[in-house]
Formats: structure tokens, C-alpha cells, sequence
């Protein structure tokens, strides 16, 4: 059995996380400043605090924040794609762009194929003297190109 199974909650731990989650909205819900009213000449909606939006948002999507805890299959954050993406990101800038749209394929997949195999515990010279030699690992998914 893999870490993530045995971390999944049971029905009884996940109601007892959620009621905890609401306790937590509502007692910060009594902390936060009231929204001002709005004066009467100006249209459209008052600005509310950034507090006050991130309150808003954890009530709206209670199920996708909590979801972690029900589903094996997804992760307690999306830091795993950010930091996918960063160093994509942080080629363009140094570079100034990809020069044609075949180089971004070329890095992704060769970035991709890296971070597969870190994530399999092999040596990433390993991994590249590997892909040199023709003996790309059989999990890697070249992407049906």
C-alpha cells in the first residue's frame, strides 16, 4: 500500500475535518472588519479586503479544497505544477521566447522525461546517458507524437 492510501480519510474523519473546516470559516468570519456601505452615488460594487475574498472563496469551494482528503488521487497542493511550469517560465524569460513552437515541444518533453525519472529515483546523468542510448524507460508517455 502506497503513503497516499493509507493517508485518505475515513467518512467519520472526514466529517469531524470538514466540521472543524466550518468552525474555522465562521469563527473567521467574526474576525474580519465589516464591509463599509456603499455611499449612495457610486455605482457599481465595494471594494472588499483581500481577507474577506479569500473567505468568500473557501466557503464557495469548500468540496475542491477539502477534495485532498477524500480522493487518493488528488494532491494536498498544486505545488508539483507550479514548480512543472517554473522553469519553463524562467527559460523564456532568460532567452527572451522559444524560437520556434517545436524548441517549447522539445524542452517540455525533455523536461518532462527528466522529472519522470527523478520521480522514479534514477540518477538524471543516468536518465540522459539512457535516452542517448536508446533505451528510453517504458514508462515515460512520449506525449502520442
Amino acid at each position: 500500500m502506497s503513503k497516499r492510501e493509507d493517508k485518505c480519510l475515513t467518512e467519520k474523519e472526514y466529517a469531524n475535518l470538514q466540521k472543524r473546516y466550518r468552525n474555522n470559516l465562521t469563527r473567521g468570519c467574526k474576525e474580519l472588519p465589516e464591509i463599509p456601505p456603499k455611499p449612495k452615488n457610486q455605482r457599481g460594487k465595494i471594494a472588499k479586503s483581500d481577507a474577506h475574498n479569500l473567505l468568500e472563496r473557501l466557503q464557495k469551494y469548500e468540496t475542491a479544497v477539502l477534495l485532498f482528503a477524500k480522493e487518493r488521487h488528488v494532491p494536498f497542493t498544486n505545488n508539483r505544477a507550479e514548480r512543472d511550469l517554473r522553469m519553463a517560465k524562467v527559460k523564456q524569460k532568460v532567452s527572451g521566447c522559444f524560437r520556434k513552437q517545436q524548441y517549447a515541444h522539445a524542452y517540455c518533453r525533455i523536461s518532462s522525461y527528466l522529472q519522470t525519472m527523478a520521480a522514479d529515483g534514477v540518477n538524471l546523468l543516468v536518465a540522459i546517458q539512457i535516452a542517448l542510448a536508446g533505451q528510453i524507460s517504458p514508462r515515460v508517455n512520449d506525449g502520442g507524437e
